[in-house]
């Protein structure tokens, strides 16, 4: 069976919008990996105020390959070096590419990026049972 990836990023308010179009203009950017079989980014509506990133993947192993690939560093620009494991609890850093679709060019031309999502913690699951056609 599949694994699940979510992806908790605290958003600071009035950043949702920028970071649903960020994740949007890269909905299909994973779609060629080896072992990605899904993603859905999650708006909080009740009972959350952090936005889920929800991935499935065939196995661990392609989980790993992707964060640890080039494909990954791209999209996710100058993050933290813990933030590239893919574990754990960790500030989302902006100062390059992406940083979990967070990342915005500074109005004055500076290369500096500014984030959407100021924190992101990694939430990871086996799927025991599945109904999805």
């Amino acid at each position: 069976m599949s694994i699940v990836k979510i992806n908790a990023l605290t958003v600071p308010e009035g950043a949702g919008e920028t970071l649903e179009e960020r994740f949007s203009h890269r909905l299909h950017a994973v779609d060629d990996q080896p072992g990605f079989e899904g993603f859905q980014l999650l708006r909080p509506t009740a009972g959350e105020d952090r936005y889920f990133v929800v991935t499935w993947w065939a196995d661990e192993k392609s989980y790993d390959d992707w964060v640890h690939g080039q494909d990954f560093a791209r999209s996710h620009g100058d993050v933290a070096d813990a933030n590239k494991t893919g574990h754990g609890t960790h500030d989302v850093h902006a100062s390059g590419g992406e940083s979990h679709g967070a990342s915005e060019s500074a109005e004055n031309g500076d290369t500096a990026r500014r984030p959407a999502a100021v924190k992101s913690e990694v939430l990871e699951f086996d799927v025991v049972l599945d109904s999805t056609k």
